[in-house]
């Protein structure tokens, strides 16, 4: 928090922004122009609303100052351009008046100091405008066209994003049609003036990066990628010797991996990726540890190879139905990863992903899907039912990744079998304990309580899958006056004990008498309905006898030989 304030965030307009003789430039290898209708749209309401609002607030813009007025725009580039573009179709329908005839004097006058004020002064030689903002490689050549000739040029071939840039002059050049120049003036003072920004600026990329994480922790979203992006392209191209075409193979790549993980995952990916092979980065420190990993252009190259096969494993292992799975498993083993890829998602289990990143490509896919079982036990016993803190594995997974990575583990054994391993490995006795006592918000959880349920039927002869079958409470919530008498004060705290809950195909007993319930359980083929129906009546005692055998069984079925 305290790094983040002295960054001094501040409130600004579009016309302080770009009204100071200030220039921007979005980094060479930033992402290239993206919006499209929907967000040139929503932007036009917003700037329709300052007619009764007078202001509008736009979001973060983040930028790190080069000098005392030369600023990279780290994020909020899209908004940016947009706005530009909205300013430079708005000069060219006064260029369109003073090309009519239309008080020319005056709307000439109105274009240049509008123009001096957004978009750049005219160079007194060339004729052609200095843009207070260039923007990246792909964009900037096309963007300049349209700020000299106050129109797209006429190109074949465009790409997506260049096309992008003229869709949106166009769209803005039909909105700032107005009557005449005094209300295009009119109506850019307005946008100038109510458009607010939060600017903040940063020093170094370290800042940049502090204020992307202290921001999307929040809930505001920055573009983490696109920092660490600029870093590694940065890299790869400090001794100038690189190819339009590599940068272009470079882009591709990167978008893949964007385009795999989504960015939401992106962040969370690279800092898996980077403790699964090197010393542990926590999450303030990961890009000042990628900063000393990569430093040489060879470095940057093997870095980018690496993320981009890396990806896809752990793209797959957030998807247990991913295709990339079909490869090199047979059924069997297919089904079993499958299994416990569904656990990790369903109890949003991420930890063991560096080592299994780096174990998919050190051992084989047999013992790997073993690997796998391996870790999800350890979620089970640690995790699930133990409710630990996953603080404490970050370091012991970190040193099973390097070793895995080094070679010195090559086998599930050598994992289970690792002292860091051991040291997080809740004991038998200890997990009894725990899942005998184990109690879980079935209203909210229902899926996961029928995960745990599920893989106990099926370890006990019943092959159930979780998602088809439905959670019966023996006591059920709301219950009548023949349960209460029965549970006493106690009938709320039991209702939701692993021991109170059962799997059936359907929900049909609600509040039924526990004798009626008894029947319907012992017709039902399910082992733990079966188990519950050999209880002459329930009650309290009975809910801890049943759970302590569950966990008599949960000890035998999620363990590590």
């Amino acid at each position: 928090m305290k790094d983040f304030m002295l960054m001094e965030p501040s409130n600004c307009s579009l016309q302080d922004l770009l009204g100071q003789g200030s220039s921007y430039q979005v980094p060479r290898f930033q992402r290239d122009y993206a919006w499209q209708l929907e967000q040139w749209e929503d932007l036009w309401t917003d700037i329709e609303s300052l007619s009764q609002e007078h202001f509008h607030y736009i979001g973060y813009i983040v930028l790190q100052r080069k000098n005392h007025n030369q600023f990279d725009v780290i994020d909020g580039q899209q908004r940016l351009v947009t706005l530009s573009l909205l300013v430079l179709a708005a000069l060219r329908v006064l260029q369109d008046f003073i090309d009519n005839g239309a008080d020319a004097a005056d709307n000439q006058e109105r274009l240049e100091e509008l123009r001096r004020s957004f978009i750049g002064n005219k160079d007194v030689a060339s004729l052609r405008v200095n843009n207070k903002l260039a923007l990246n490689r792909n964009n900037d050549r096309f963007y300049k066209a349209i700020s000299n000739e106050l129109q797209a040029p006429a190109r074949r071939r465009l790409t997506t994003t260049n096309k992008l840039l003229m869709q949106c002059f166009e769209f803005f050049r039909k909105k700032m049609s107005l009557p005449n120049g005094v209300e295009v003036a009119t109506k850019l003072a307005q946008i100038g003036n109510g458009i607010i920004f939060t600017k903040v600026v940063v020093q170094d990329d370290l800042n940049a990066y502090k204020v992307f994480e202290t921001l999307n922790a929040r809930g505001v979203q920055l573009s983490t990628p696109d920092l660490i992006k600029n870093y590694i392209f940065s890299i790869i191209t400090k001794n100038d010797d690189v190819s339009d075409e590599e940068l272009d193979e470079l882009d591709m790549r990167w978008a893949e991996i964007i385009e795999q993980l989504g960015e939401t995952n992106f962040t969370e990916f690279v800092r898996y990726h980077h403790n699964a092979r090197a010393p542990l980065s926590t999450k303030n420190n990961l890009f000042r540890a990628i900063r000393n990993l990569v430093q040489t252009p060879a470095q940057a190259h093997d870095y980018i190879n690496s993320l981009v096969s890396h990806a896809a494993v752990y793209g797959a292992l957030l998807e247990s139905h991913d295709e990339f799975w079909h490869t090199g498993l047979e059924a069997t083993q297919l089904e079993q990863l499958r299994h416990y890829l569904e656990g990790f998602k369903l109890f949003n289990i991420r930890q063991p992903f560096g080592i299994l990143m780096t174990a998919y490509f050190k051992m084989s896919r047999a013992d790997f899907v073993k690997l796998v079982k391996v870790m999800f036990v350890l979620a089970v016993r640690y995790n699930i039912v133990g409710k630990h803190s996953p603080n404490a594995q970050e370091l012991a997974f970190n040193k099973i990744s390097m070793a895995i990575d080094a070679g010195t583990i090559s086998r599930p054994s050598g994992v289970k079998t690792h002292p860091e391993f051991r040291k997080l490995y809740p004991a038998d006795d200890n997990f009894k304990n725990e899942f005998s006592l184990l109690s879980m918000p079935t209203r909210q959880s229902s899926k996961k309580v029928r995960y745990l349920l599920a893989s106990l039927e099926t370890f006990l002869g019943n092959h159930c899958d979780h998602s088809n079958c439905v959670l019966e409470h023996v006591c059920p919530y709301n219950a009548e006056q023949h349960w209460q008498d029965s549970f006493g004060d106690g009938i709320e705290s039991v209702q939701d004990r692993l021991g109170n809950v059962v799997l059936l195909e359907r929900d049909v007993l609600a509040r039924a008498s526990f004798a009626d319930k008894r029947e319907a359980y012992l017709a039902s083929g399910f082992e733990l309905a079966t188990k519950v129906a050999s209880f002459e009546e329930w009650t309290q005692a009975a809910v801890n006898q049943y759970q302590q055998w569950l966990a008599e069984q949960a000890v035998r079925l999620w363990q590590v030989e």
